[in-house]
């Protein structure tokens, strides 16, 4: 292996990788994945889906997941800086309900990955970001859920400059509670 460090998580099923960086004058070199690597590690999943955005800082996308089929996620940023959160929505975890953080940059090109049945966002710290991931189920738009962000019973510590304004989009405004979910979901 070697080319890839993992750090297991507080939260079973959760990963902070961080790949082994190749550079010189030129600049650098990354495997970004390697499945031999990453099935090594203990992550054996199938990716089906490559996705990427950008953002200008304050945006704020999540918490969202699939309901019907909940996605493994890959994720890093390829330019500037965010906070990734996961949190974990999982039946029967002794985790369920609680959340981990991590600041994915350019500059330290960590990667985070999800297992399925997380709820995940992230939050724009630099002046721009794009945000790059591995899906290994793909999108069905009619099978979104989502938290609100500021949840009190979840209660993540985001790291939120003073006086920085949040862009949203409606539909992330306006998701429900944790304990709404726990309410529909988790009978």
């Amino acid at each position: 292996m070697g080319k890839i460090k993992v750090t297991s998580c507080e939260i079973e099923g959760l990963y902070e990788i961080e790949p082994a960086v190749f550079g010189d004058a030129r600049g650098y070199f990354m495997e970004t994945y390697n499945y031999n690597d990453f099935k090594e590690a203990g992550i054996d999943v199938q990716f089906v889906q490559d996705n990427q955005s950008a953002s200008k800082k304050g945006v704020l996308r999540g918490l969202h997941f699939q309901i019907q089929y909940p996605q493994d996620k890959l994720v890093r940023v390829i330019r500037g800086e965010v906070f990734d959160v996961a949190v974990d929505l999982r039946v029967g975890s002794a985790t369920y309900g609680k959340w981990h953080g991590v600041i994915l940059s350019e500059e330290n090109k960590k990667q985070f990955f999800i297992p399925k049945n997380f709820a995940h966002g992230f939050v724009v710290l630099s002046d721009y970001a794009e945000f790059a991931y591995k899906c290994t189920d793909f999108y069905h738009p009619n099978d979104e859920g989502g938290l609100i962000y500021n949840d009190p019973d979840i209660a993540i510590d985001w790291p939120l400059p003073e006086h920085m304004d949040l862009i949203m989009t409606d539909k992330d405004r306006e998701w429900g509670s944790f304990r709404e979910f726990t309410e529909k979901y988790r009978r």
